[in-house]
């Protein structure tokens, strides 16, 4: 008698599952975090070095500092002479226009 048509049920229950699977994925996620054995501090890296052999770390932050302090200190002159030359340049521009405007009065 009636068509026979398809059941409205999977179309409801797509957003529902969709739904289920947003919520369980972060709670697996989270359980097998909880689930891990942390690690401890005991537990060793790798291989260690000998303090001996080690570089002095103070002594290569010192070398770095150093390296920075002398480009700054290039960097600060080459800022001081192009500044220089760009006053220099504008005052002769100012001193041109005001010849200029002298010669034309």
């Amino acid at each position: 008698m009636w068509p026979e048509r398809e059941a409205p049920v999977p179309t409801m229950l797509v957003p529902c599952l969709r739904r289920r699977l947003v919520l369980t994925v972060p709670l697996v996620f989270v359980a097998a975090l909880l689930l891990m054995e942390p690690a401890r501090s005991d537990q060793e890296a790798g291989t260690a070095i000998p303090a001996e052999s080690r570089p002095c770390v103070d002594c290569h932050a010192f070398e770095f500092m150093q390296r920075a302090l002398q480009d700054l200190k290039k960097t600060a002159y080459n800022l001081d002479t192009r500044t220089e030359t760009l006053l220099l340049q504008v005052e002769k521009r100012n001193l041109c226009d005001c010849v200029t405007a002298n010669l034309l009065n």
